[in-house]
């Protein structure tokens, strides 16, 4: 098309639960979300942390080697909310 440009996505900002959904297609979904985003090079911002499907994204992505970034609420990690934490927090 004349005219259209092509945007390239360099970050993107996942938000999902903390929790484990019984509903394993959620969990697997969440996986493979991180895997593509870490194949893409598209490096990820979220919550913090490594619990429940929000860890499944930041831990794929990892394992495909983006970086990501973590904003975590200090009321969570004073009361030790977030799981074992990888990649830079902030």
């Amino acid at each position: 098309m004349e005219g259209s440009s092509v945007i390239t996505l360099e970050k993107i900002c996942v938000f999902c639960g903390a929790n484990y959904d019984k509903d394993k297609s959620y969990v697997k979904a969440a996986h493979r979300l991180g895997e593509v985003l870490g194949k893409s090079g598209i490096n990820l911002i979220y919550k913090g942390g490594s619990l429940g499907l929000i860890g499944c994204v930041s831990t794929a992505a990892a394992v495909h080697g983006k970086r990501f970034l973590g904003i975590i609420p200090s009321a969570f990690t004073e009361k030790n909310l977030i799981g074992k934490l990888c990649g830079k927090e902030l």
